[in-house]
C-alpha cells in the first residue's frame, strides 16, 4: 500500500509542477503575444525653433542654456541702431512725398482754375502727377511701418513656456534672417509615444489607461491613450517627403509586424521623475473589460 501511495504522491507532485509551469508559460505567452505593451517607447515634446525674420548683430543674450522661461520673456536682443536709422530714413521719405504731393495738388488746382488757357494734355498730366505723388506717399508710409515692425522684432521673445535647449549663440554673433538661434522645449507638450506591434492594436482604444515606466526609474507614470497614428512610412517605397513617421524594422530577413505610434497623454508624474524628450520608456495599455473580452473572442 505504501509503495502505491508514494508512487501517486510523486506523480501528483509532478503533475502539479507541470500544471504550474504550463500556467506560468500561458500567462507569459498571453502577456507577450496579446497584452498591448512595448519597450519601444520614448518621451516626446514639441520643440519651438526660435529664429528671427530680420538679420542683425546679437547684442544681448538674456537667457542661459537649460533655463526655464515663460511666454513673452525676452531671449535675445539684436542690433537696433541700424534699424532705428531705417525709420529715420523712412520719415524723411514721407516728408519728401508729402511735399511733392502738396506741390502737385497746387499745380493741378491752378491748371483747373485757368480753364481753357491750359491745354487739356497739361491738365491731364497735372492730375496724373497728383495720383503718382499720392502713391509715393502711401509707399513711404508702408516702408516706415515695415521698419517699425523690424525694429520690434529685434527683441526675440519666447512664444511658449518652456526650457531653453542647445543654446549656442553669444553677443557679437550675427544672425541672418531665418536662422535658428536656439531650441525651446514646450513643457506643456510632454507626452509619451509607444510603438506597438500592429497585431496588438485591436486591444488599444482611445481613452484606455496606460502605465509608463522610464528607463532607470522605479515609479510609474500614469496616462491614457490620446491618439493612434493614421499612417506610417512605407519602407518599400522611395521617400516622397510626406512627413510620415518612419519606424525601422528590427530585422530585415524576418517579416515582422509593423510598429504603429500610439500617443499617450501624461496624467500624473511621480515626484522625482524628470521628463526629458528622448528618454526611453516601457508602455503598457490597460484595456477596458469589454476590449479584453472582444480581443479574446476574435
Amino acid at each position: 500500500m505504501k509503495p502505491i501511495v508514494s508512487f501517486l504522491a510523486r506523480y501528483g507532485v509532478t503533475l502539479v509542477v507541470v500544471a504550474g509551469a504550463a500556467l506560468v508559460g500561458w500567462q507569459l505567452w498571453d502577456r507577450h503575444q496579446q497584452t498591448p505593451w512595448t519597450r519601444d517607447g520614448h518621451v516626446r515634446a514639441d520643440v519651438v525653433r526660435v529664429s528671427t525674420d530680420v538679420g542683425g548683430l546679437v547684442t544681448q543674450v538674456m537667457v542661459r542654456d537649460n533655463e526655464t522661461v515663460r511666454p513673452g520673456q525676452l531671449l535675445i536682443v539684436l542690433d537696433r541702431p541700424r534699424l532705428a536709422a531705417t525709420i529715420e530714413r523712412a520719415d524723411a521719405a514721407i516728408a519728401e512725398a508729402r511735399a511733392q504731393l502738396d506741390q502737385a495738388r497746387k499745380e493741378a488746382r491752378r491748371d483747373v482754375a485757368l480753364g481753357d488757357l491750359v491745354a487739356t494734355e497739361a491738365r491731364e498730366q497735372s492730375i496724373a502727377k497728383v495720383k503718382t505723388s499720392e502713391a509715393a506717399l502711401t509707399r513711404a508710409i508702408a516702408d516706415r511701418n515695415v521698419a517699425k515692425v523690424d525694429i520690434q522684432r529685434t527683441e526675440i521673445r519666447a512664444t511658449v513656456a518652456g526650457i531653453v535647449t542647445n543654446l549656442d549663440i553669444h553677443p557679437g554673433d550675427y544672425l541672418v534672417a531665418g536662422a535658428q538661434a536656439m531650441a525651446l522645449v514646450d513643457t506643456a507638450s510632454f507626452r509619451v509615444e509607444g510603438y506597438f506591434e500592429e497585431t496588438k492594436l485591436r486591444r488599444v482604444s482611445i481613452g484606455d489607461r496606460a502605465r509608463v515606466r522610464l528607463m532607470g526609474e522605479d515609479a510609474e507614470i500614469g496616462g491614457r491613450v490620446e491618439s493612434i497614428a493614421a499612417a506610417i512610412a512605407d519602407d518599400q517605397r522611395d521617400d516622397t517627403g510626406n512627413l510620415l513617421p518612419k519606424v525601422a524594422p528590427t530585422f530585415s530577413w524576418v517579416r515582422l509586424a509593423q510598429r504603429i505610434p500610439v500617443r499617450i497623454h501624461i496624467d500624473r508624474v511621480p515626484a522625482g521623475i524628470r521628463l526629458i524628450a528622448g528618454r526611453t520608456a516601457t508602455v503598457e495599455i490597460l484595456p477596458t473589460i469589454a476590449a479584453r473580452a472582444g480581443g479574446r473572442r476574435s
